[in-house]
């Protein structure tokens, strides 16, 4: 599980866009960490939030990543402000915690460009990503040929959560093969898949540019579609804070949900749900 530290290096991905003025020690910071998937409109919605009236000096933003599990956990702990999460709460999950959704998202199977599948089923889909089906052979359609190379998330991440949701029947569902490449990142998935012919994987929206995103159940992996209700692979963004968040949390989170400037942003990649 990739683990991220709130010091050091990492702290390059603070959002805050300028420099703060000289009485900057009053500003509060809001901190971040947990889903890679979140993270981009995490950090699109902070940037926009700092150029509100009142905004600028009194509130900053430092975004750290690591997977959903990891966001949970760290703000479970107070490690951070608010941990980003693309999966849905769970019964395991540490109690307190109060899940904000703020968006909707895909999450799309993607193979090379190359090799483009028109349509997958949900068997289907099981017997690639638990190995019964391991030649690209057994694919119709398919234009690779050989072993398919099967890349997946890290258990710390939601969506491989949200994978095994849609994709694999649920929690009592098969799981993927032991002999499968985890990736810490969507990003890390995307770059996998475009660089091998004979690969597979699921990523989310964001991450599909490069690859061939399948139709799942004959509806293609569009963000129109998910917007539509059409695409059947689609999971909730949260932002998880202990408790009801308060203060200065409370009010970007409420302005990620209720302002029409943010609602613009989520609806550019993701689906908003006000």
């Amino acid at each position: 599980m990739l683990r991220l530290s709130l010091t050091g290096a990492a702290l390059a991905a603070t959002v805050a866009a300028a420099a703060l003025p000289a009485n900057a020690g009053a500003a509060t910071t809001i901190t971040m960490s947990g889903s890679t998937s979140v993270a981009p409109l995490a950090r699109l919605l902070a940037k926009e939030y700092l150029k509100q009236p009142g905004i600028k000096g009194n509130v900053k933003f430092k975004l750290l990543e690591g997977g959903s599990d990891v966001g949970v956990n760290d703000v479970s702990r107070g490690r951070v402000t608010i941990g980003n999460s693309s999966r849905d709460p769970q019964a395991s999950d540490p109690p307190g915690l109060a899940f904000n959704r703020i968006a909707r998202d895909g999450v799309c199977i993607v193979t090379h460009p190359d090799n483009p599948i028109g349509n997958v089923s949900e068997e289907q889909v099981q017997q690639i990503f638990t190995g019964r089906i391991r030649n690209w052979s057994q694919i119709p359609g398919a234009r690779a040929t050989g072993t398919i190379d099967l890349n997946v998330r890290t258990q710390a991440s939601g969506t491989q959560d949200a994978f095994q949701q849609i994709f694999m029947g649920g929690p009592n569902g098969p799981r993927v093969a032991t002999s499968a490449s985890q990736k810490a990142s969507n990003g890390l998935v995307q770059s996998a898949v475009r660089a091998n012919k004979n690969a597979i994987g699921y990523v989310d929206f964001k991450f599909t540019a490069g690859t061939s995103p399948a139709a799942y159940k004959g509806v293609a992996c569009t963000l129109r579609n998910a917007k539509a209700g059409t695409y059947p692979g689609t999971r909730s963004f949260w932002m998880v804070t202990r408790g009801k968040p308060k203060g200065a949390t409370a009010k970007f989170i409420k302005w990620t949900r209720t302002n029409a400037k943010a609602e613009r942003i989520i609806g550019t990649n993701w689906v908003p749900v006000g």
